[in-house]
């Protein structure tokens, strides 16, 4: 058989593998959630972040149901809600801090203002972010809303 045409279809192929990695690379990014869809998963996250942390009588402070309007015909959603430790002297700093840690078991979130005493951590991909306002002892805080994302 001649070297070309036992080699083409093997460069082909090749060439075909390489450009469906590229146009999957480099396919104008990954969608961006619709504003229900972003406060649902900030929903979700929240709780299960009370629950990671094992917080008890937990109370849903924000139901989140309420669209808020934000420039052109965008909107966003929060989502609060607080629980108790197990150990009712823990200090909010330490509270904060197991929120924090717990968050990221579960949840791709990034922390934005280390220096704060109101940690605050951002998920990209869900376009959420959560703030952690423990403040009092034994008290977990937890507080969350999406960015102003389109309604459909």
């Amino acid at each position: 058989m001649p070297y070309f045409t036992h080699r083409f279809p093997v460069r082909l192929g090749m060439a075909l593998l390489l450009t469906a990695m590229t146009l999957t690379a480099c396919g104008g990014g990954e969608k961006k959630p619709t504003a229900a869809e972003a406060g649902t998963t900030l929903k979700t996250h929240i709780l299960e972040l009370l629950k990671e942390v094992n917080a008890q009588n937990i109370k849903i402070i924000d139901s989140g149901g309420k669209k808020i309007p934000c420039g052109e015909e965008k909107i966003k959603y929060t989502f609060a809600a607080t629980g108790q430790d197990t150990a009712p002297q823990t200090k909010p700093t330490a509270l904060n801090a197991q929120l924090l840690g717990a968050l990221n078991e579960f949840a791709d979130y990034k922390m934005t203002n280390p220096e704060s005493t109101a940690l605050r951590a951002v998920n990209e991909s869900t376009r959420t972010s959560i703030e952690f306002g423990s403040n009092k002892n034994g008290q977990y805080v937890v507080r969350g809303e999406t960015e102003c994302l389109s309604q459909s």
